[in-house]
């Protein structure tokens, strides 16, 4: 009870088929699954992605060559603004090593100087004054302040995060970013 036929010529033949089966098998897979939508749009990072644009911010110049997390609010900084502040602390500090490769920029849109006491507590985050007219060039569902954008290396604005992001995800997505990235 042979698979194979006895005459060699055959035998070869079925061989052969089955080994080009073998091969094509996978492609034949993926196109099933692609045409069949049966891994709709899969992505694995949770902000939305921004077609990469450059971010003309002279501050930045300083902050060039690091990923830059970026926040929008005014200076008087409600609950949910100081919110935001303690999340990209934590979203930078569970970098770990990797830490020193990202800051923190505040863009405060209007002319209201921000409390000595929260400028403390956020040490180590640039914020720039009067720089509400930069709101323009970041795109936002509703309003610039709902959104944690990132910057990255080279200045260019290619991230956004939801109002009210789920900390462990953006973790996630900059632990990715920076484990890809040979830079900054």
């Amino acid at each position: 009870m042979a698979l194979l036929p006895a005459d060699p010529v055959k035998r070869g033949r079925v061989k052969f088929a089955l080994l080009g089966a073998f091969f094509l098998l996978p492609v034949a897979a993926s196109w099933f699954a692609w045409r069949f939508e049966l891994v709709p749009g899969a992505t694995s990072n949770y902000g939305t992605l921004i077609s990469p644009r450059p971010v003309a911010l002279r501050q930045l110049a300083a902050l060039k060559g690091k990923w830059v997390l970026v926040q929008f609010d005014g200076g008087a900084c409600d609950a949910w603004c100081e919110r935001k502040h303690y999340f990209l602390r934590q979203v930078r500090r569970a970098q770990g090593n990797e830490m020193r490769r990202v800051e923190r920029l505040w863009l405060v849109t209007d002319a209201v100087q921000p409390r000595p006491e929260l400028l403390t507590a956020i040490e180590g985050t640039v914020v720039v004054m009067h720089s509400g007219a930069l709101a323009g060039s970041f795109p936002a569902e509703r309003s610039v302040t709902d959104h944690i954008y990132v910057v990255d290396p080279l200045g260019n604005l290619m991230m956004r995060f939801p109002r009210d992001p789920d900390p462990s995800r953006v973790i996630k997505d900059l632990q990715r970013l920076l484990k890809v990235s040979s830079f900054g």
